[in-house]
């Protein structure tokens, strides 16, 4: 089990690890910072170094409990001590696209009624699937305004832990969409944008501290994503 910091220190792209193990698989590290896949948030990639200068390039990070880092060779030695050192610029599009995602699905819903079903977010682009049956230019336009009125607001984000009893009771289920959580899930991290009032939502992504981090958001495209769905593809812009 790897005890995981990219979420608590989400800023943090260089620490310290011991190998705790390696094979086929990859590597596990005591702790990392390295973010594995999921959530519709890429995996981070970086290096692990050892004392001797050794660079082991990690391609893939996988698994939420055991956190496997799959390097580009052969792996380092189990008991070795490593530096992390995590690509700063790939994190930081990763957690400027996950705001952005958030601020979007808030807008869909106070907007258009039209609650998030799915979303992938990329380095340099990202989608959301939502339940909602057309958009025209129009809506796009509005859409893509409304986005950007929150985002230059600089709403602070924040992100805390509450246990699920606690955070079904006190928060907006539609909001937070813990029914999505499978039932073994009784720790829920909640990710807030702006006290509450833009988006108080259930996330294990990374994200920035500030709206304003995340730069002009602009619609790209949309689809048919099936039946009653709309997809709206969408990049950022630096700030």
């Amino acid at each position: 089990m790897t005890e995981t910091r990219y979420l608590d220190e989400s800023a943090v792209t260089t620490f310290d690890a011991t190998v705790a193990g390696a094979d086929s698989d990859g590597v596990v590290l005591d702790q990392t910072h390295f973010y594995p896949t999921g959530g519709g948030q890429p995996h981070d990639t970086g290096v692990l170094r050892d004392e001797d200068g050794t660079e082991y390039r990690v391609v893939d990070v996988r698994g939420r409990e055991t956190v496997r880092h799959v390097v580009d060779g052969e792996p380092p030695e189990p008991g070795a001590t490593v530096t992390g050192e995590i690509d700063a610029e790939r994190r930081r599009a990763h957690s400027r696209y996950h705001t952005a995602q958030h601020v979007l699905s808030a807008v869909l819903l106070d907007e258009f009624g039209a609650e998030t079903t799915g979303n992938q977010l990329y380095a340099d682009r990202a989608r959301l699937d939502c339940a909602h049956e057309r958009f025209d230019g129009g809506d796009l336009a509005d859409l893509e305004a409304a986005v950007n009125d929150v985002l230059d607001a600089g709403h602070d984000v924040d992100w805390y832990t509450l246990d699920r009893e606690t955070a079904e009771d006190r928060l907006d289920t539609e909001r937070t969409r813990l029914d999505l959580l499978p039932d073994s899930v009784t720790e829920v991290r909640i990710v807030d944008i702006g006290g509450g009032d833009v988006d108080r939502t259930a996330c294990a992504g990374t994200h920035v501290e500030n709206t304003a981090e995340v730069g002009e958001f602009v619609v790209t495209g949309r689809e048919t994503a099936g039946s009653g769905e709309e997809r709206v593809r969408f990049e950022l812009r630096e700030p």
